[in-house]
């Protein structure tokens, strides 16, 4: 199971996106992007055109987490911007099947997100549809937050459910992911990690990735 660490740009200097993307780039996997509209989620941060500058920068693949209503009309066409990898929310998508699929046909990874409070046997039947599930563990909306611990369960769950289907999703995890944390979910079954505050506060982010990477690849192999 490969280790991926996609820091998060909620956390970075919005005056400075680009050089703050290309901090991580040598030691990031992703660089994960939260579009939020302050209506799905209690917050207002970036949208199509900014992610579309940006991939005219950076050099890490774009991971982009869209927290906004309607994400049927507007996911697909981050994916044909250049995003590398779109999630959607279960919670927000009327007609998720057909907008995963749409997200795959732009040549995007397809993401479905679960926020903590849903359960993930409702959304079992569209895991097939995916290349990737975001399980929140805190409530979207804003960085910062405390890992929520009542959400290890449910990654160790669908870390079960993905290996009955052969094991190629990725199992993404997003919200208090830090030194204290990522162990926890790393051993409960999580194989990419997005971190905010933990990189983009630290002193030295490259090397912040780094230290989280190295974390979770050993735990990981100490769950199994």
């Amino acid at each position: 199971m490969a280790i991926r660490i996609s820091p998060s740009i909620l956390s970075a200097d919005f005056a400075h996106l680009a050089d703050e993307a290309a901090a991580v780039s040598d030691t990031a996997d992703w660089l994960h992007v939260d579009v939020m509209d302050n209506h799905f989620v209690p917050n207002l941060t970036l949208g199509l055109p900014v992610v579309e500058s940006l991939l005219k920068t950076v050099t890490v693949p774009m991971d982009c987490h869209l927290m906004i209503e309607d994400p049927d009309r507007w996911a697909p066409a981050y994916a044909e911007a250049g995003a590398g990898s779109v999630t959607v929310h279960a919670e927000a998508a009327r007609s998720p099947v057909r907008t995963l699929r749409e997200i795959r046909g732009q040549g995007a990874r397809a993401g479905l997100a679960l926020n903590p409070g849903t359960a993930l046997e409702s959304y079992a039947d569209l895991v097939p549809e995916v290349d990737m599930l975001l399980l929140m563990t805190v409530e979207p909306g804003f960085g910062g937050q405390r890992f929520l611990d009542i959400v290890l369960p449910k990654i160790r769950r669908a870390r079960e459910l993905i290996a009955a289907g052969g094991g190629s999703i990725w199992l993404q995890v997003d919200g208090g992911i830090s030194e204290e944390t990522v162990e926890r979910a790393a051993e409960a079954g999580a194989d990419v990690f997005v971190a905010g505050s933990s990189v983009y506060k630290a002193e030295d982010p490259a090397a912040a990735v780094q230290s989280l990477r190295a974390q979770a690849e050993k735990a990981a192999v100490s769950g199994k």
